[in-house]
């Protein structure tokens, strides 16, 4: 293994990309594929349940912000959490994320109660996440920001890290192999080197999705990802999930651009004032008169 520190980020492996053969570049996109989802202990098979709601409710005061929600998400799905602006999306999110702890009911990894595990006990566990706001290392560089990632799979102990012992030495240089990885597996590679702060909107979007994945989830939670994004960005957006999906992941997505839901989606959940109202696939979702009336404010007499 080389040592990260005595290559250029900038120009290397983009430029060898580029000059590749239609065979090399196949060769060179499997490599990266496999960097980006190494071995990840997932206890559940392809189609069974990896996380589960069981009436959740959560209060805060008198406001009952979710309302005995229960759902599934399954392992290798990509699952959309829709509804109306107050719906409580994104509460539920939180709850999931170890942000919020339900009033009651219970949240299940992989059929194991996360209960009052600390945000980072939660990540440790397999679940990451983004925000709708991108909360970034503005002064660090795209490459940092998605090593501070992997760190929280490193196995060495402070004082390790402090004696820089050989093992704690093999962790940063693969974490930085594996950063580049991510980086290209979401398309900036090319701006490794920047700071944060200097990147493109969409590019810190990117950005924030690779490091996510440096944190090797079993479960990608994406907040509102296409939030600020044009038409072709959206594209490119979809693109990425379904790529993600492919490389053995499991993504929730909370999503306004019903458009991007619809075509990206496996199965759709529907929350209005805290309850779930639909389950179901995109087709299904699209003809429901308890989510068309929910979207359009009309009864369901109505919408039907």
């Amino acid at each position: 293994m080389t040592n990260p520190e005595e290559e250029p980020l900038e120009g290397g492996i983009v430029a060898e990309v580029a000059h590749m053969t239609a065979e090399q570049r196949a060769e060179h996109d499997a490599e990266v594929a496999e960097a980006v989802a190494p071995g990840r202990e997932i206890q559940v098979e392809i189609g069974e349940t990896l996380l589960e709601l069981r009436d959740v409710t959560l209060k805060f005061g008198g406001l009952t912000a979710l309302d005995s929600v229960s759902f599934g998400i399954r392992r290798g799905e990509i699952l959309g959490l829709i509804g109306p602006n107050g719906a409580g999306k994104t509460t539920c999110f939180n709850a999931m994320t170890g942000v919020y702890r339900p009033t009651s009911g219970k949240v299940l990894l992989e059929g194991k109660p996360i209960g009052k595990a600390a945000r980072h006990k939660i990540t440790q566990r397999g679940i990451a996440r983004t925000f709708q706001n991108i909360r970034l290392f503005g002064e660090m560089t795209a490459l940092e920001n998605v090593v501070v990632g992997a760190d929280a799979r490193h196995k060495t102990s402070v004082l390790g890290a402090l004696m820089r012992l050989p093992r704690h030495q093999k962790e940063e240089w693969e974490a930085v192999e594996r950063a580049m990885a991510l980086l290209e597996f979401v398309g900036i590679a090319d701006r490794a080197a920047d700071k944060a702060k200097n990147l493109p909107y969409g590019y810190q979007r990117r950005l924030e999705i690779a490091r996510a994945l440096a944190t090797e989830p079993k479960l990608l939670c994406l907040d509102e990802p296409a939030a600020g994004f044009n038409p072709a960005e959206k594209e490119g957006l979809m693109e990425l999930i379904r790529k993600i999906r492919s490389d053995g992941y499991t993504v929730l997505l909370i999503e306004h651009d019903m458009r991007l839901v619809m075509g990206v989606t496996d199965r759709i959940v529907v929350l209005e004032f805290g309850k779930k109202i639909a389950d179901g696939v995109p087709a299904e979702i699209r003809e429901n008169p308890a989510v068309i009336a929910a979207y359009l404010g009309v009864g369901e007499d109505d919408a039907a």
